[in-house]
């Protein structure tokens, strides 16, 4: 069973996404909270699988109660869901160790298959914003700190690996470019998790430009 705690400052929206989680095979709905400090709070005693949360609450936001929330428990997964499909909320909110980050018009059945994705240990961002992430990396990193991110513990394969992860493919598209089972695909992305100090694949994502691995310009193959 999948625990979630919705986060958000709309009493409605929260209430539409409990009965949502609550009516859905594998999940239920733990906590509400309707501040980001009330969700640092819930997170602690809860100790959900994931929470769902939003970025403009009062008091607190939403950003610092993931880095807050992701500080105290590698366990607990964050999936960011807001309207505002802005770069600095899915930048930051990466940073801050979200493994996720959906648009509220997001439909029902593509949440609830995300935040399973999320609960699983695997990131995911919304398509729409996934290029716009690459890009205000690009432009607020200076070129030399992307270099200088240490990518050398990588084997060969491992880093194959990598830039497929940062370019948006799955496990079984990876598996089928490299000519491997998903399960040796999962193996590899378990070793640089490790290697690399990541949470989740979002984190890999980042790793992988900020060590120059891949580029703005990079593209599905």
């Amino acid at each position: 069973m999948i625990r979630v705690l919705l986060a958000d400052d709309q009493d409605l929206l929260r209430g539409s996404l409990r009965l949502l989680v609550d009516s859905t095979p594998g999940l239920v709905a733990v906590g509400e909270a309707g501040t980001g400090t009330e969700a640092v709070e819930l997170a602690r005693r809860e100790r959900p699988d994931v929470v769902l949360m939003d970025v403009r609450m009062p008091g607190l936001d939403g950003i610092e109660a993931t880095r807050r929330i992701c500080a105290e428990s590698a366990a607990v997964k964050v999936l960011i869901l807001t309207t505002f499909d802005l770069d600095e909320y899915v930048y930051a909110g990466l940073r801050a160790g979200a493994g996720g980050f959906l648009l509220k018009n997001t439909p029902p059945a593509h949440l609830l298959a995300a935040i399973r994705v999320v609960a699983a240990g695997e990131g995911l961002l919304a398509p729409s914003v996934t290029r716009r992430l690459i890009a205000e990396f690009a432009r607020t990193t200076p070129a030399r700190s992307r270099r200088d991110a240490s990518l050398d513990g990588l084997t060969g394969r491992e880093r194959e690996v990598l830039t497929l992860v940062a370019r948006g493919l799955s496990n079984q598209e990876i598996a089928a470019a490299l000519h491997v089972s998903t399960a040796t695909v999962k193996t590899h992305i378990g070793h640089l998790l490790a290697k690399l100090g990541a949470r989740d694949r979002a984190q890999l994502v980042i790793a992988a430009y900020e060590g120059g691995l891949v580029s703005v310009t990079s593209r599905r193959p």
